[in-house]
């Protein structure tokens, strides 16, 4: 048994000692997602979140109301005053609620309007006519007003455009409501216009004609809110992280057959020790190399970028599933090769589409989605069933979920152990 971790940790220090070896297992798995933060940087920090920036909108009201719309607007719950559309749509934009979002600026000549916003002085502009009481409160009459945007921009006049179709959708809703109300009673009296308005805004629960508005709220988190650019770095690290851990799995299981055509394989087994525990530390030797790169991966991507593995039994689990698996698909892969010139294909062939075609979810879930026939198609490979644990750790999954696809992947890291010695065996031994 001595002998056996002598080998294991001879090939350990030799793999260690290379400063290739040491950047292909640490500094590149790193680097990808660095380089991700160092781009989207501004955008990853927790603390700052992601804000809207205020839009400024000037609005020219040149609304000259009307008789009739007056009289309705005073039945209105609560009894709010106005007189004209034009003013009621100012009062809105002008609410509290969106002061975060947007900032009004009242002007009277719709050109100077116009040329704050082709002078990117400001993002809208809304130019309400003199007729917009008068249309609306006519049953064939259609109430329209000018939105004037800046077509550099599209999320603040998004915004407005929003808040305006909301309002106005009430104020339409408000009106079928009258038309169908005095249809029925023949009549086209305001005060029962009034009393139809009052009893529609009643029924949509609205607190008064402001109401018809976007509901911002924040949402409820159970923690801190996390970085999207944070979320997508840490998928990012755990594809690389499973990536190479294969890598560094065949590259260290390779090491055998180099051994074997240096001749030191050969003298080795001149030796006392018995040829199946010398096999058996190099085995023991790549499933260490492995070990020590996951660790160091996991914990320096929770020290540089802030990644949540998990839970702690979860993260466990696939650690284990991940070093396993990976040695065991390095030595399988190396018992199939007959020198070190077929690593190309190794490399270059079956590990790159084997690896890449198992995490295609987690690539997928860079862009917040999934795909159910990209994530059968993944299971079809080994490394598809370790990256789908890595999700589901991530996503604080069930342990039972977890711990079945540990189970299947333990079966595939079982199969390729038992091929692997037997076909080294009969080589070696």
């Amino acid at each position: 048994m001595n002998k056996i971790f002598a080998v294991a940790l001879k090939d350990l220090t030799r793999s260690f000692r290379s400063a290739f070896a040491l950047i292909f297992m640490f500094a590149i798995p790193l680097l990808v997602p660095l380089l991700f933060l160092v781009m989207f940087g501004n955008l990853a920090d927790e603390e700052q979140g992601f804000e809207l920036p205020v839009t400024q909108v000037v609005v020219v009201n040149l609304d000259e109301g009307g008789a009739g719309f007056e009289q309705a607007m005073t039945n209105l719950p609560g009894g709010m005053e106005t007189d004209s559309l034009g003013a009621l749509v100012v009062r809105v934009l002008q609410s509290p609620d969106f002061g975060d979002l947007i900032a009004v600026r009242l002007e009277t000549e719709p050109a100077t309007a116009r040329s704050l916003v082709d002078n990117q002085e400001a993002g809208v502009a809304i130019i309400i006519p003199a007729d917009f009481s008068a249309q609306y409160a006519a049953f064939d009459g259609q109430a329209v007003l000018e939105f004037y945007q800046d077509p550099t921009l599209t999320i603040g006049p998004g915004v407005v455009k929003s808040i305006l179709n909301q309002f106005m959708d009430g104020l339409s809703g408000a009106r079928i409501a009258v038309t169908v109300s005095l249809a029925r009673l023949e009549a086209n009296d305001p005060a029962v216009i009034g009393q139809v308005i009052e009893a529609y805004m009643a029924a949509q629960q609205q607190d008064g004609p402001s109401a018809a508005r976007l509901d911002v709220r924040t949402p409820v988190q159970d923690g801190p809110a996390r970085s999207p650019v944070l979320v997508i770095v840490g998928m990012v690290m755990g594809a690389m992280l499973l990536f190479y851990a294969y890598y560094t799995g065949v590259a260290t299981g390779q090491g055998i057959l180099q051994e074997d055509e240096q001749l030191t394989l050969p003298r080795l087994f001149t030796t006392p020790t018995p040829p199946a525990s010398i096999l058996i530390g190099k085995f023991l030797g790549v499933l260490l190399t492995v070990t020590v790169q996951v660790i160091v991966l996991l914990i320096a991507a929770r020290l540089i970028f802030r990644v949540d593995w998990g839970s702690p039994e979860a993260i466990a689990m696939t650690i284990v599933c991940v070093i396993l698996n990976a040695s065991a698909f390095g030595i399988f892969l190396n018992s199939l090769l007959k020198s070190t010139r077929q690593g190309g294909v190794l490399f270059g062939g079956v590990l790159t589409v084997t690896t890449w075609i198992g995490l295609l979810p987690i690539f997928v879930g860079f862009a917040g989605g999934s795909n159910p026939m990209i994530d059968s198609i993944s299971l079809s490979m080994p490394q598809g069933w370790i990256g789908r644990m890595l999700l589901d750790s991530i996503a604080n999954a069930s342990l039972g979920q977890i711990a079945l696809s540990g189970a299947v992947s333990l079966a595939w890291t079982a199969l390729f152990f038992t091929i692997g010695i037997w076909r080294f065996g009969r080589r070696y031994v």
